[in-house]
């Protein structure tokens, strides 16, 4: 664990605003950045002069063994339910587990963190015993870009996972949202079931939640500003958002806050997961930079 912070990274042990979990709070002249130890994640991120970029809805659970609901949910070891379909937590436990703080500093002006999950942090989950003493390694660093760097090392059994950054990024108005970049890209749409090919850009009518087989770049035209989000280390790009329905059926969601979101997120999952052999290791990375 860190034990000295630069100027401008505050930890708190409990902070009031995210239910008293901790939370590492970073000002720098590029930007502010708010990451939680739990789960590792970006809860804040909001470059000088400009609106927050992410997302977070006021109904999210801040609370041990629970999944923050915003921001930049790490998906891992698996995604949803699972290639089986049936695993739980849903979207693997990364996200509701302690993230060990091990890298703090400032590099050219922007602030980046590193966080270390282990063996010993995911004892009991499910699965986790079978993944002997991997290692998963997360790197964020805010600035004008937010970068995003998850890194699994195989310990001494090989790993077959799933994983993806499941950001929630912020837009004035849903209905005038729309994400370029995917045209003619096959995709899954899992609302449906079908595996279709996109037309143009992916505009918001319904529903929408779709794994394109390609990993971008793509553009999110979210009203007054645009997202311009790359990657590497991934095979896939997936858009999600609840729309009404699924909306007023989670509980950790306002039923009225879906027009105001959307997620882009960088993934390797279903049929395109990540296999290492012993000692092996693997980087998804996303950038996310307004135009």
């Amino acid at each position: 664990m860190v034990t000295t912070l630069p100027e401008g990274f505050t930890l708190l042990e409990s902070d009031p605003e995210f239910g008293g979990l901790s939370s590492l709070r970073v000002h720098t002249q590029a930007a502010d950045l708010v990451v939680l130890p739990h789960g590792a994640h970006v809860c804040h991120w909001q470059p000088a002069g400009e609106r927050p970029v992410l997302w977070m809805s006021a109904h999210s659970h801040f609370s041990a063994g629970q999944p923050v609901r915003g921001g930049v949910p790490i998906c891992f070891p698996w995604f949803g339910p699972g290639r089986s379909g049936d695993q739980v937590p849903a979207h693997g436990w990364a996200r509701i587990v302690g993230w060990r703080l091990v890298l703090a500093k400032v590099d050219e002006g922007d602030a980046v963190v590193e966080f270390v999950l282990e063996p010993e942090a995911v004892a009991g989950q499910p699965g986790a015993a079978e993944m002997g003493d991997f290692e998963a390694r997360y790197r964020v660093q805010a600035g004008r870009t937010l970068t995003l760097s998850l890194t699994v090392t195989a310990g001494e059994v090989p790993l077959d996972v799933e994983q993806a950054l499941h950001t929630y990024l912020a837009v004035d108005d849903l209905h005038e949202a729309s994400v370029s970049g995917l045209d003619g890209d096959a995709h899954l749409d899992k609302v449906t079931g079908q595996h279709e090919t996109q037309s143009g850009d992916v505009e918001f009518t319904a529903e929408t939640d779709r794994v394109y087989d390609s990993a971008g770049p793509v553009v999110l035209n979210a009203g007054a500003r645009t997202v311009e989000v790359t990657t590497e280390g991934a095979a896939q790009t997936v858009v999600w958002n609840p729309w009404i329905a699924k909306a007023a059926a989670m509980p950790d969601y306002g039923d009225d806050e879906w027009p105001g979101m959307v997620c882009i997120e960088a993934a390797n999952v279903l049929d395109r997961p990540i296999r290492l052999e012993p000692g092996q290791s693997h980087t998804t990375r996303a950038r996310y930079r307004l135009a």
